[in-house]
């Protein structure tokens, strides 16, 4: 398996204070959508097509069965054999970073192990419901990860993955991936976090990454690349360009997105939800 890329392959952003030391990537990686045939099937063909293009355009990193990846609708094996096929289809130096939050830990241990035999070179995973013990839920993840980088998740929208700041430090994890998009929570985070935080909001990069952020996971790489890692390299003009599909796959998400992609590039615009 080829070992995650600690380059740096998007431009830096600019430096307020010292760097963390980049463990698994530093720039911006893209959050990918799943993409089905007609059928609802999905196409891991033209899915792995995808993320090699985007890699080709400056993604440091692929999330692939995340939450733009419509994951919750993907069974096991579907789940397998899209990381099978982004890996082989993306650089060696690009890691796949699989998603594996689940509702339970028995669940998500199970994904994680499957994603890591697929191929995965690191996990993202958000926590089960009502988790009295996330420390303990990490380092089971951890364990099953066999060795590879787990991130954490933090996204307010979704009732299981809402980490507080407080608790970060304790988590024996590699990173967090903050979906709030909220720009009060990232300088807490920034504050107070000596782990490694990556933005999954585009509506605040041209904040995140001068104020040192190591990178971001974003859906709306899938759309606009460089101008995500413009906007991360803190390019105000890049960021503002950003505004419109921004807020319109916020609002609409996956699906939204997926027909936006449709227009620009052919892809499929099949969802699975609504």
């Amino acid at each position: 398996m080829a070992e995650p890329n600690v380059a740096e392959p998007n431009p830096a952003a600019p430096n307020l204070g010292t760097p963390k030391p980049a463990t698994l990537f530093s720039g911006v990686g893209v959050a990918l959508v799943t993409l089905f045939g007609e059928d609802g099937e999905i196409d891991p063909g033209s899915t792995g097509k995808l993320a090699a293009s985007l890699a080709g355009r400056g993604m440091a990193a692929v999330l692939v069965n995340g939450t733009t990846g419509e994951a919750g609708t993907l069974t096991g094996p579907e789940r397998t054999a899209l990381i099978e096929a982004v890996r082989a289809a993306v650089p060696a130096g690009v890691p796949v970073i699989a998603g594996t939050g689940a509702p339970s830990l028995r669940q998500a241990a199970a994904l994680t192990r499957a994603a890591v035999t697929a191929g995965a070179d690191a996990v993202l995973t958000w926590c089960p419901p009502r988790c009295a013990d996330l420390a303990g839920y990490f380092a089971a993840i951890g364990e099953a990860a066999a060795g590879r980088p787990v991130l954490g998740y933090h996204n307010p929208f979704i009732a299981c993955a809402d980490i507080p700041v407080d608790t970060l430090a304790t988590l024996p994890v590699t990173g967090l991936k903050d979906s709030s998009g909220s720009p009060d929570r990232l300088l807490d985070e920034l504050a107070r976090y000596p782990g490694h935080t990556y933005v999954g909001s585009s509506g605040l990069l041209a904040l995140a990454g001068p104020m040192g952020t190591v990178g971001a996971l974003l859906a709306l790489a899938n759309l606009a690349p460089e101008a995500c890692v413009r906007a991360w390299s803190g390019d105000g003009a890049a960021q503002r360009d950003l505004a419109a599909p921004h807020l319109a796959v916020r609002a609409g998400g996956p699906a939204r997105l997926k027909l936006l992609l449709a227009g620009a590039e052919g892809t499929s615009p099949v969802s699975r939800i609504c």
